[in-house]
């Protein structure tokens, strides 16, 4: 039997592990103490080492020998890396050129380590918990990684994942790995437009992906590596410390461990509050000797950290006006990522988009699967899809052909009865495609025309209803504001083919199909009969 592929979702703040099992299905897997979401953090005590959780954990005692949010780093020289989102653990230093970590080990021996060493004692733990859940050797992985991940980083996570003996076959960018792993659940009937949101701990990353035929073809991106959860928790912090300062008169910011208590306690809080409306914080001699408790409720918390769960719907907004399209272009949302769980974002987004757009989040119905495991079982089931191929087969397989394939920059279709332009390959289309149509009813001569359109916006303003003045009032005045509707609608900018047809009898069947060179053909069958009339453009 052979050694089944990993999928990995190597994150800054978290990573997970998923396979396929034996049934064929995917299966997200826990590390040793029962974590499907692995802090991806080390912690040194000693000569011990620790890993997920308990290297968590160490950040109040132990933070100077606790290395954190380091997965950005591989692969980039140190003037290029924004060491500062270390600063609440192990402090990042320069080694030849690349971030590096000075550690403490036993009887006060420091440690260099290199980034790209610490990347393999992570990948390392990733791999152990596998083999471990699996009872097999691993050899083998796929791995997801931002949209922006260089080659350099690519090469550079490649070869630290070389040194402990795993083999990346291939890497998955984050948002593809993230909709394949959801449509395996839940396929789509359509062809559509999706925007994927990945808010992480420390850094948000959003794609608009068109879906035609089943292919992929990424339209835009965006990155804020300022903007994730490490926010949320700041105005959290922020508000417990002010609450303790008013109670017991001193400030608990001026102490580190203080800090670090309380951002844990925030992170904890963050995460309860996605699932309950209330929350109580604890913590023994936060400052001064002094006790803290209090309790916040999820109304609370939405309003401390309004602006930036606003934040992020202004990202999404930004990866759409990237892609040259408006929310009304949008057929589906699918959110990614821890902050994902905050029961706010999806609201927020309902309001963003008009009803007809599905947001597939944890709060919704329409969710498939746990947002910090979707990069994780995408990049499995990639390795499902690639585990058949030879290495040669793999290497031309791997090429980018979605970035290069072409697609269509308009839509082409037809006119309805009434006139109107109907999509039939909507814009973003790749090609070659090929379409049918069948109208059962068509008799008589006919001409099919086919023509390239484009979408527009129109936006309607409609008044509050009346209200009828009671017998005593003169007048009555409505609070209600003028509601503005906006509609997307189609219309042609040219006819680029049409094809006459005599004499149908029986209904006829529209073919259409592009070519690899971008030529439009047009085939008209006569259901009955069974003659065709053809004509390209």
């Amino acid at each position: 039997m052979s050694s089944p592929i990993i999928g990995i979702s190597f994150g800054n703040t978290s990573s997970s592990i998923a396979y396929i099992n034996p049934k064929n299905d995917v299966d997200v897997i826990a590390n040793p103490d029962g974590e499907r979401a692995i802090p991806s953090v080390l912690s040194y005590v000693g000569e011990d080492e620790y890993h997920g959780g308990q290297a968590f954990q160490q950040l109040i005692r132990n933070p100077k020998n606790t290395i954190i949010n380091f997965r950005d780093f591989i692969g980039l020289p140190f003037d290029q890396c924004d060491i500062s989102r270390c600063a609440n653990g192990a402090p990042a230093i320069e080694i030849d050129g690349k971030v590096g970590f000075a550690i403490t080990r036993g009887e006060d021996v420091v440690e260099k380590i290199t980034v790209d060493e610490v990347v393999s004692r992570h990948l390392n733990r990733l791999r152990l918990a596998a083999e471990d859940y699996i009872g097999q050797t691993i050899k083998e992985a796929v791995i997801s990684v931002p949209t922006n991940f260089s080659e350099e980083q690519k090469t550079a996570l490649g070869a630290s994942a070389q040194q402990i003996g795993l083999k990346i076959i291939q890497f998955i960018n984050e948002p593809s790995a993230a909709l394949l792993a959801h449509l395996e659940q839940s396929p789509l009937k359509k062809d559509a437009n999706i925007v994927i949101a990945d808010f992480g701990g420390v850094r948000s990353d959003a794609a608009v992906v068109s879906v035609r035929n089943g292919i992929f073809t990424i339209l835009a991106t965006a990155h804020d590596n300022k903007l994730g959860g490490d926010n949320l928790d700041a105005e959290l912090i922020e508000y417990f410390a002010n609450d303790f300062q008013s109670k017991n008169k001193c400030n608990p910011r001026k102490n580190e461990r203080s800090l670090s208590k309380l951002r844990i306690n925030a992170q904890v809080t963050k995460k309860t509050l996605s699932n309950a409306t209330t929350a109580t914080i604890s913590i023994d001699s936060l400052a001064d000797g002094f006790d803290y408790h209090a309790s916040i409720n999820r109304m609370r918390y939405e309003l401390v950290a309004n602006k930036v769960i606003a934040k992020f719907s202004q990202f999404i907004d930004t990866v759409i006006a990237n892609a040259g399209l408006d929310t009304l272009d949008i057929d589906a949302v699918l959110l990614s990522g821890g902050v994902s769980f905050t029961p706010k974002l999806s609201t927020n987004l309902e309001f963003l988009f008009p009803e007809t757009v599905q947001i597939w989040g944890p709060q919704n119905k329409a969710a498939s699967s746990n947002p910090n495991e979707l990069a994780a079982s995408g990049a499995a089931l990639q390795g499902r899809l690639i585990g058949d191929y030879d290495e040669d087969e793999l290497k031309e397989a791997s090429q980018p052909v979605v970035i290069n394939t072409l697609h269509l920059v308009k839509p082409i279709g037809l006119l309805n009865a009434e006139n109107e332009f109907v999509p039939i390959f909507p814009a973003e289309t790749a090609y070659p495609t090929q379409k049918k149509l069948t109208f059962k009813k068509a008799k008589g001569d006919l001409l099919v025309a086919v023509y390239e359109g484009e979408s527009y916006i129109e936006e309607k303003t409609i008044e509050p209803t009346p209200v009828e003045a009671d017998e005593d009032d003169s007048e009555e005045w409505s609070d209600d504001e003028p509601e503005v509707v906006r509609e997307k609608h189609y219309r042609t900018t040219q006819k680029l083919l049409e094809v006459a047809v005599k004499g149908a009898t029986g209904g006829v069947e529209v073919s259409l199909s592009i070519n690899r060179d971008g030529v439009l053909r047009a085939v008209v069958r006569d259901l009955k009969t069974g003659q065709t009339v053809k004509n390209e453009a």
